[in-house]
């Protein structure tokens, strides 16, 4: 005759198990993810280092590094989009949330890597749909203040 183990004593079982069992080792250090995160920086931005990622760093080191790390060394160095495809949804992004202060660095680096303005122009009006015109205007106003930039250098 055998016996089943009654509900809770199964429960407790199964998460001594988990808590028992080794952590999974990780293969690749932070050290190896901010390298890659700042090489990310530098393809985009003309070899440089990113001035408002640098400002961070002076102020907030950790969010600094976990930006570099995590957001350039694991998603923004994924190979599944090219580049330009990346930086023109990372454009439409900011820009349908609002975000205009990261949607200008995006845009810059979408101009590095020979985005014409017209493009740029192009996600503000089709951001009109999902966001609204407010955000749209705000993105115009914003992205013409990168254009300008671009013109005066």
């Amino acid at each position: 005759m055998s016996k089943t183990i009654s509900s809770p004593l199964r429960a407790a079982a199964a998460a001594f198990a988990i808590v028992a069992m080794p952590a999974p080792v990780i293969a690749e250090s932070s050290d190896e993810r901010r390298k890659r995160g700042e090489a990310v920086i530098r393809s985009l931005n003309r070899g440089e280092a990113q001035p408002a990622l640098e400002r961070m760093r002076q102020e907030f080191p950790f969010l600094a590094e976990a930006t570099e790390a995590y957001a350039l060394g694991d998603v923004w160095s994924r190979t599944g989009l090219d580049n330009r495809t990346r930086q023109l949804a990372a454009v439409a992004a900011f820009a349908a949330t609002g975000q205009t202060a990261f949607m200008k660095v995006h845009a810059g680096y979408a101009l590095n890597i020979g985005v014409p303005e017209e493009e740029l122009k192009e996600i503000v009006y089709l951001i009109t749909v999902p966001a609204g015109i407010s955000r749209a205007i705000a993105a115009s106003q914003a992205l013409s203040e990168v254009f300008a930039e671009r013109r005066r250098q």
